[in-house]
Parts: C-alpha cells; structure tokens; sequence
C-alpha cells in the first residue's frame, strides 16, 4: 500500500516537471525549441538507442532537471547535452525525496514509450504561459491545472471542491483589503480621522458611483415606465413587477420587481455616500462596496508620502494563510488583490520622486530616500511585475494542505505565474529569466488540524511531565534558531546570485526534520503511541501527517499569527470511517459539530491574530443546524460577521458540484451579524450575483442557534411580529386522528396534506419515504396547520432558518401561531388548496436503482400559487402584517419558484 502511494507521488512530481517544462519550452526559454522535450528524446534515441537503460530518463531528463534548469554550472557537455536553458532554482527540480540514493534513487525506472505517450497527449492542447483567456477548448494555461486537479480529485473522499474565482475574489479582497487599512490606520490617524480637514473617506463622497459595482447602477438612471412607476406608492399596483424587465433597465433574467429592489439599493448606497456617513472601511463591507477601488484610489492620490509609507508596509508586509491550500486558488486570489496595491504604491513612490527632482529643491540626502532604496530593488529584476509576484509569493503568500499532489501543484502554478512575466531574450545572461524564488517553506504539506499551533501548547504539552531539563525551552530556542535561518534563506533569493542557496535548503531540511521528530514524540504520545516504539511513531506520522505550526512558521506565530487566513475547507463528517486521523476532543471547542471545517474555522482563529481578517466558504449548516452551536459562539463571539448564503439550485456556487454554502467574514470590532438572504442564480446571473448582494444588520436566532438568513429590515420586521406570537405549531399537536404529512426534503416548495399521499411500492400503497408525520387537536387545528406549511410565509421562514435543503420537527413545531389562528375557515382553505394540488398533479411510474417500481403523484406547486398566495392573505391578517410586508411574502423568490416546470427531483 505504501510503495504503491509513493509511485502515485513520484508519478505526480514528474507529470508537474514535464508540465512545467511543456509551458517553458513553448515560450521559447529551453534552446528556442518549442518541441524541445520531444526533439530532445528523439535525439537521445538516436545516440543511445530505443530504451537502452530507459536512456531518456536517466541519461537526459535527470541531468536536464538537477544540473540544467535546477543548477548554476555549466560546461561544455552539459551545454551540448541540454542546449542553452535557464536556470530556474525554484525547488521544483530539486532531488526529490524519492529520489534520494536512500530511497529508490537508483531504482527508479520509466520506459521511453512512457514518454513519447505523455507527449502525445500534451501535444493535443496548446500551451500558453500567458494570462489571456482561453479561447478554444484545448487550449491550457496555469489556471487551468488547477481547476483540473481539484475538479478530479475524489471531492466526496477529501470533501474538496474547486472555488471559482469570483467567490475567492469576494472573499480575498474583503480581508486582505480591511486588514490593510486596519495596520496602516494607527501609524497615520489623520488621514482617517481629522476633523478640521480631509480623510480618505472624502472619495466616497465626493465620486459615490465609482464605489457601486456597475451591476447595481445598470439601468437605475433611466425612468420607470408608468405603469411600474404606479407600484412605488402602492402594493395593489404591482401587477407588472413580476414580469422580466427589458435589457436597458435589466441585469440578465432580471424581473421588474428586481430591477426596483436593485434601484432603490442604488439610491440608498448614494445617499449614503454623499452624506459621509461611511467612514469605517468594515462599511464597505457591509454595504458590498467596490473596496478595492477604494484602495487603489486612496493610494493612487495619496498627497503626502507618511500615508504612501505606511500602506506600503502594510502591504508588503501581510502574511496571508490558507491553511488548506489545495491547489492554490485563494492564495492566487489574493495574490490578484494586492498585485495592484503594490502597483499603486510603485507609481506613487515614483511621482514623489520625480517631483522631487524636478523640483530642483534642495534638500536632506535622506528625504524619499526610502522610497529610492525600494525603486532600486525593482530595477534589479526583470521588470516590475516580476518584482511584484516574486515579493508578494516570498513573503505575503502562506499554504498549507494534507496532499502532497495539491501542494506540488500549487507550488507549480506559482512558479509559472512568475516565469510568465519575462519573454525569452537570447542576448541577456540566464536567457533574461530571473532564478525562481524557492517557496518550499512558503507553501507545505500537513495536517492542518493536527499539531502544536504555538508555543503555549508546545509548553502545556510538555508542562504535563516533569520537564527537569527544560525542554520546552530547549525546543523554543531551537524554533528560533530555526527561524532565524529560515529568514536568511528567504531573504537570500532576492539577491540574483546566492550560489549555495542548495547546501543552506539542504541544513535547514535536516534541521526543521529533527525538531518535527522532537515535537512529534511528544504529540505522538498523546495518542497512545510508546517512547522508543518506532514502528509505530512511523505508522502514526504516515496516517496523521502532523503539522507544528510553532516550527513551520515560528515568527509568524510568536508574533500573534497570520494577519489574513482564507480559504475553502473540507466538508467531512468526523467519522472513523472518512477521516484516517483522530481529533482530539479537548482541544477544539467545535468537536460537537463533528464537521471539519468547523475544526479548521477553530484553528483559523487559532493561527490568526486577534486582530485578523478571517475569511472562509462553509456548508450552509454552520448557520442552520443544531450540531453547529459551538461553531456559532465563535462566529457571534468575535465581532463582525458578513455572512451571505447560496442555496445549490437553480446553480451551485461549485462548478458540477450540488452544495449549499455560505461565506463567513469574520473581522475584529463589534459584534454585529450582516447576512443576506439566500441568493440564488442561474448561470447567465452569476457574474453579477455577489455584486448585487444587499445585506441588513440584525440579531434573528431561533432555538439559539440557527442564524437567520435575512437581507432587509422588512424581513427583520416580518420575523418581529412571528415572534410576538404567544404560541407554538406544537401546542396545537396531539395523537388523534387527525393527521398531516410533511415532506422532509424541500426546495422550491413546502409540501404538506392531511393524511398520507400517494405512494405505491411493487404495487402495495405505503407511507412515502423522506417524511414524516404529525397529529393535531382537531380538524380545524390540522386544516391551520397543513395551509400554514404550504404557505408562501413558511417557506420564508424555513429559507431563513434552515439548511435550504430540509424540514425537521424542531423547524416546524417551533414555529410562533397567534391565539387567534382559528378566527379563519382554514378547512375550506385547505380543501381548494388540496383540489388544486390534485388538479395539477401526474401520476408517475420509475424504475429505482434497486429495482424497486415506484408510483407516486408529482406536484405542480407554482401553479396553486393563487390558492397559496389567499392562504398568506389571511396568514397576514392573523399577524398584523402590513401591505408591503404582506407583498415581500407572497413575492419572495418568486422568479426561481415559479420556473420550475415540475418538482419530481423532490418527489423521487
């Protein structure tokens, strides 16, 4: 099993290497020869024969690798054996540990026809080490491994899912952006607090629109026509709104009532802005501002160099996390969020510059001086943005995965996004290529969830013996040590001739090996592993793959932690059977979620600072289920909270994948909760859907741990007055025969009726599966209830308070009934309701997997909305509701709901 996992590894680094060199070679860095790998096999076939001791492997690719593109000497055979390529570093063609004499360095053995079918099947794609987008199907450029390695990865094992690059953007810009202003702000208060003269704030208010995503401003300038005018001023005038609006008001599939929603947002945000009242860079935010414009914009026109300097430093200097990396995609993210910052702080440096000397003034030596030292370093690379990536990789960029291919992977795509910024150029030394910054301390494999985050534990570990010789301390001086090397390490890439960067790599590997061995006895111990039982240390390391964070990242740590931590953690239930690692339960507060990204959301907040941007897209259970009460005393327990929700139909936020989630933005300040309501989308929707998201501010909880997914104080209102109610759905419960079915699984539409539907198994009439069943006080009690279910307002209210996939008996029995629920004739109600339902109803017949012949009448919901729609009128009625409320309901979601051409997906 061990031997076949290492061939699955050694397989993946070389497929990365060939992948690596097929972008270079096409770009022209390896001797001008865009077929350089197949001209240089067929070449070695040529001179040493077909296969003789598997020739092309040993005696061209290794050398091509190790000595070539991974080594600084040349000589004339080396030259004649590999042509004119750079050298790259990087560590991507460092001797690999497999390939160490001590492992199976002498053993390894690839046949030249592996090659040529490699070749063959790269050779059906065209290669592009650029950032044009793609243009025809069997193009491929860096983006695109890692959408391919996460896409095929097993997802339901590791609980892994590609995130599309505009959930990474959202979530990347709306913590990096914030921490960033959150460091600079203290050292420069004036410029965000002085009130006898300008703030940066003044932007906001002085061009409001450049701060709207031009998605909600789309239309909102041209006038209503009249008759959607009318329904401004009253609910009864809104026969229109439902209708889709024409392409010069409307975004894609947008409804008039959407269209006036999103205009009046519009209003509101300029309103706001012009008055001044955002002052607070959190209010971008929550109000789902275009915030990095405003970044950009403040340090484009910075006019004095003290605020320039202090947001340089934050940039330069933030260190950002993902702790379960993958392949990359919120660490390139990120990297696509300060690229641009760094670039407006270079220009503005610059134009201080020039200013000054043009100027003529005369002045101290040292003045901008700062400012020139940094200008110098970007003259020693390159080309600015070769500059920008490499420093932004070196020192903003931290990952961390449980697979080794996802980390290989990341590292790989890194590595391309640098070398895509330099064009070959045959008259320059090194082919114009800067050696590749060596990111393997940046960028590691690990189990995230298991190891010694800081040194406070590291002491409580070892605190529980009797530590006579100081150990502790011991292996705190060790780490530090460590650190220091590390530090000098990285900093030593950014000169372009360090020649004994491999012998430095190569101490601090075996120095880092043996303070983890150190760590790991101590933690193994924990688990019932014995001192001095080797095999089974082994055994356990290999299963639990334990990562010390306190070593890996020691200054990080000792400094308080990351300043940003992002990412998309895995969605597993904590079972023995998926997870091959054990949890210990005193050591996470969330155990009881047993999930775990609730584990990772902890540990995030455990390897942040206080004072860090946290950022994260979860299962929509985190707002919704019981099990999550513990992850929810964090979320609410730490300040702000910007949560907005995405149901899995009609689209899911993963590409092929059906997944309710949520993303939690978790910032330092007051405690206050925005969420949106759930958001869905259709395909043509999603470029605009997270632009157009509007969240509200409020404190609904029910059963005090479900969050309620809410975006506007009218529905605030709404849930006010649900709560007002004296009694429960429960107290009108009881065993009799009057009984009501409910199906548990739920979408579009809430599905109820007295008795039990139809349903026949192999011919025999049964209770359907996937629902339950509850009995009431009386007809008329079982009447109330059955029209309350199928009601527009639950549904509502099930959309805000669950998962958007299911109905349980707390979610229905909880639900808030006034004294006077009976003062309607709910049994004609629930009659029209039923002939209705039955009227639009199919019979249908399918075969199960299990070969089971199924019967059953499937629903046509949407349309007995008109029945619904009278059983919310008088819903509204028993609860006060206004017209605009009473409006919100019988509307809500309505475009999506009544779409649907059939329900049968729920029904089967």
């Amino acid at each position: 099993m061990r031997q076949r996992a290492q061939l699955k590894w050694y397989a993946s680094v070389m497929l990365n290497r060939l992948m690596f060199v097929y972008f270079m070679q096409r770009k022209g860095f390896l001797d001008g020869d865009h077929d350089y790998l197949r001209n240089r096999l067929v070449r070695c076939r040529a001179e040493k024969g077909h296969d003789r001791f598997y020739s092309f492997y040993r005696y061209f690719l290794l050398r091509l690798f190790r000595e070539g593109l991974g080594g600084r000497k040349r000589d004339a055979e080396l030259e004649n054996l590999v042509g004119r390529v750079p050298y790259l570093n990087g560590g991507i063609f460092d001797v690999h540990e497999l390939e160490r004499p001590d492992q199976y360095g002498n053993a390894i053995e690839i046949p030249d026809k592996a090659f040529e079918r490699i070749f063959d099947y790269f050779d059906q794609y065209q290669w592009h080490l650029d950032e044009r987008p793609l243009r025809a199907d069997n193009e491929i450029n860096p983006d695109v491994l890692g959408y391919i390695f996460e896409k095929y990865v097993n997802q339901k094992q590791m609980g892994a899912y590609y995130t599309k690059e505009d959930i990474t953007g959202y979530i990347s810009k709306n913590t990096v952006i914030p921490f960033i202003f959150d460091a600079a702000k203290p050292k420069c208060r004036v410029a965000f607090e002085n009130p006898n003269g300008p703030t940066l704030w003044d932007y906001l208010r002085e061009t409001p629109d450049r701060y709207i995503y031009s998605a909600v401003r789309y239309g909102v300038d041209n006038p209503l026509p009249n008759d959607i005018a009318v329904g401004l001023e009253s609910t009864s005038k809104r026969d229109e709104w439902n209708k889709p609006a024409p392409p010069d008001y409307a975004l894609p599939t947008e409804t008039w009532r959407e269209v006036v929603a999103r205009r009046r947002r519009c209003e509101d945000l300029r309103r706001k802005l012009t008055g001044g009242e955002v002052r607070d860079i959190n209010d971008l935010i929550t109000l789902n501002l275009d915030i990095q414009q405003f970044a950009q914009d403040v340090i484009e026109s910075s006019e004095g160099p003290e605020l320039l300097r202090v947001f340089w430093y934050s940039v330069e200097n933030i260190t950002i996390l993902d702790p379960t990396c993958g392949s990359g995609a919120f660490l390139f993210a990120a990297l696509n969020i300060l690229e641009p910052l760094y670039e407006a702080c270079l220009d503005r440096m610059e134009a201080f510059v020039e200013d000054l000397d043009r100027s003529g003034e005369t002045n101290r030596p040292e003045k901008f001086s700062d400012f020139r030292h940094v200008l110098e370093r970007v003259a020693a690379h390159p080309n600015r943005r070769y500059f920008i990536f490499k420093n932004i990789i070196l020192y903003n960029l931290f990952g961390v995965d449980i697979m080794l291919e996802a980390v290989e992977i990341c590292k790989l795509r890194l590595f391309l996004k640098l070398a895509a910024q330099v064009e070959p150029d045959a008259t320059v030394p090194n082919l114009g290529i800067e050696p590749l910054p060596d990111i393997d301390f940046n960028i590691r494999a690990g189990n995230t969830l298991v190891g010694y985050a800081d040194y406070d534990e590291v002491r409580r570990a070892i605190g529980g013996r009797l530590d006579l010789e100081n150990a502790a301390e011991k292996i705190e001086n060790k780490a530090t040590d460590l650190q220091q090397a590390f530090d000098t390490f990285r900093r030593d890439q950014t000169e372009p001739d360090t020649s004994n960067q491999a012998d430095h790599k190569v101490e601090l590997r075996k120095r880092l090996k043996a303070l983890d061995d150190e760590l790991n006895q101590y933690l193994a111990s924990g688990y019932g592993i014995r001192s001095g039982d080797r095999a089974a240390l082994f055994k356990w390391q290999k299963s639990y793959q334990p990562f010390h964070w306190f070593v890996e990242f020691h200054s990080i740590m000792r400094n308080g932690g990351f300043d940003v931590v992002i990412g998309n953690p895995p969605y597993i239930v904590n079972t023995p059977k998926n997870v091959p690692y054990r949890i210990k339960e005193v050591l996470f507060k969330t155990f009881s979620c047993k999930n775990l990204y609730a584990f990772v959301y902890e540990r995030s907040l455990q390897l942040g600072k206080k004072a860090a941007s946290l950022g994260l897209i979860v299962q929509l259970t985190a707002l919704s289920s019981e099990k999550m009460a513990a992850l929810q005393d964090l979320l609410l327990g730490r300040g702000l909270l910007v949560a907005p929700s995405f149901p899995r139909r009609p689209e899911s936020i993963f590409d092929g994948v059906e997944m309710p989630v949520t993303i939690l933005i978790s910032r330092p300040g007051d405690a206050n909760t925005f969420t949106s309501r759930i958001s869905r989308f259709y395909t043509e929707e999603r470029p605009a859907a997270l632009s157009i998201i509007a969240y509200t501010n409020h404190d609904l909880r029910l059963h005090g741990h479900r969050i309620g997914k809410v975006g506007s104080q009218l529905e605030v209102s709404i849930f006010g007055k649900l709560e007002r109610a004296n009694l429960q759905l429960a107290s009108i419960m009881a065993a009799s025969k009057h009984m009501l079915y409910y199906q548990e699984a739920c979408r579009y539409w809430v599905k109820s009726c007295k008795g039990l539907p139809f349903f026949r198994r192999n011919g025999q009439r049964i209770a359907p599966p996937h629902g339950r069943t509850k009995s009431f006080i009386s007809a008329d009690a079982c009447a109330f209830a059955a029209c309350l279910i199928n009601s527009t307002l639950f549904y509502w209210f099930y959309s805000a308070f669950s998962d958007c996939e299911h109905i349980n008996d707390a979610l229905l029995k909880s639900f808030r009934i006034p004294t006077t629920w009976n003062n309607e004739r709910w049994i004609e109600h629930e009659e029209r309701l039923a002939r209705s339902l039955a009227e639009n109803s199919t019979r249908k017949k399918i075969l199960t997997k299990q070969g089971h012949k199924i019967e059953y009448d499937e629903l046509n919901a949407a349309k007995s909305k008109a029945v619904c729609d009278e059983i919310d009128r008088a819903l509204a009625r028993q609860y006060g509701f206004t017209d605009e409320e009473l409006d919100f309901i019988v509307n809500y979601d309505i475009k999506y709901r009544l779409s649907r051409a059939d329900e049968g997906d729920e029904e089967e």
